[in-house]
């Protein structure tokens, strides 16, 4: 070969090589950028999307996301409705108050068909019921829906609330003591510290909403593919973490060292045996999406509680578009 023949084809694989950088810079830069605000500190209730996110099925989907790390004042509603954030995470009783105040955020989709939290008592403790409050302090969060539901519903004249620090030392300390808890949390944290905690499922009395990821009104609007894509690989990322959590596990302790492998399999497990995430097909659960008549019932509730008023349109706070694969009795196209 001479010298002129290698020198055309230097010039070729340098020309081809310059090509296939522009093309994979062109293809980075076409990847629009989405923020997701999570509620807590990454663990495994977050599962779903960090598995979306190690697949790459949110880059298949043109997204670059990045997941934005919650805690005790994750404030998703208003990191979405200012713009810091793209998508949250929240529950169906969030997402009403928030339209109740004029924020415009829209659930699209998901992540549990029933909720975790409960109050968690000791094994010894004679609170055997929700009517077995009465009397009683409960430590729960300021602002707590499910709090007044209770009191409400099964007629609690004498109960006392206390803020929820969101610690369980003061639950190992004092056998008497009762507070809100996530099931897929707080017993394991009380166990592991000498308690035997016991938890009475806020979904067994009736107010059982979603835990929901939701956006702006507008962005739904303005750009319904870019939410499509988004909520598409979210749930893929949902179901295949419930067949095998291994990835997001992994890149959940890469952000949040302080989890033990015992925690999160104690997480894992919880979610799945309670089947939070799935829900229960006999009730017409689907993995993922939305009925309309659970909705309605939860704007009924909270209207009858004075927690709202109910001065918006319920069609404004959630949509089934997205996440409804499948089409279910009483669900919003």
């Amino acid at each position: 070969m001479n010298q002129m023949t290698r020198g055309k084809r230097c010039l070729v694989l340098m020309a081809g090589v310059l090509l296939w950088t522009v093309a994979l810079s062109c293809a980075l830069q076409a990847a629009e950028k989405v923020r997701l605000a999570t509620d807590w500190y990454p663990q495994p209730e977050h599962g779903g999307f960090y598995h979306a996110l190690v697949r790459g099925y949110y880059r298949d989907a043109g997204l670059d996301v990045e997941i934005l790390a919650g805690g005790p004042n994750a404030f998703a509603v208003q990191k979405v409705a200012t713009k810091a954030a793209d998508f949250g995470m929240g529950s169906t009783d969030d997402v009403l108050v928030a339209n109740e105040r004029g924020i415009p955020v829209m659930a699209v989709g998901a992540t549990m068909q029933h909720d975790p939290q409960g109050i968690m008592v000791h094994e010894e403790s004679p609170v055997r019921s929700f009517g077995d409050l009465e009397g009683r302090v409960v430590a729960v969060a300021p602002g707590t829906v499910w709090f007044p539901y209770l009191v409400k519903r099964y007629q609690l004249k004498k109960v006392q609330e206390r803020a929820h620090n969101f610690s369980v030392g003061s639950f190992v300390k004092d056998p008497a003591y009762i507070q809100q808890c996530f099931l897929t949390s707080e017993p394991f944290f009380a166990s592991q510290a000498g308690a035997k905690p016991r938890v009475l499922l806020i979904s067994d009395s009736g107010y059982d909403p979603y835990r929901v990821f939701f956006t702006r009104r507008a962005l739904v609007g303005e750009k319904p593919e870019l939410v499509r894509g988004f909520v598409a690989a979210s749930l893929r990322g949902w179901r295949e973490y419930l067949e095998d959590p291994t990835l997001a596990h992994d890149e959940i302790r890469k952000r949040n060292p302080d989890l033990t492998p015992e925690k999160m399999d104690y997480s894992y497990r919880a979610l799945k045996e309670h089947r939070f995430i799935g829900g229960n097909p006999e009730k017409g659960d689907v993995p993922g999406a939305f009925r309309g008549e659970r909705w309605q019932r939860q704007f009924d509730t909270m209207k009858e509680l004075g927690v709202i008023r109910g001065r918006f349109e319920l069609s404004d706070a959630w949509t089934g578009q997205f996440s409804n694969s499948t089409k279910t009795e009483g669900s919003k196209p």
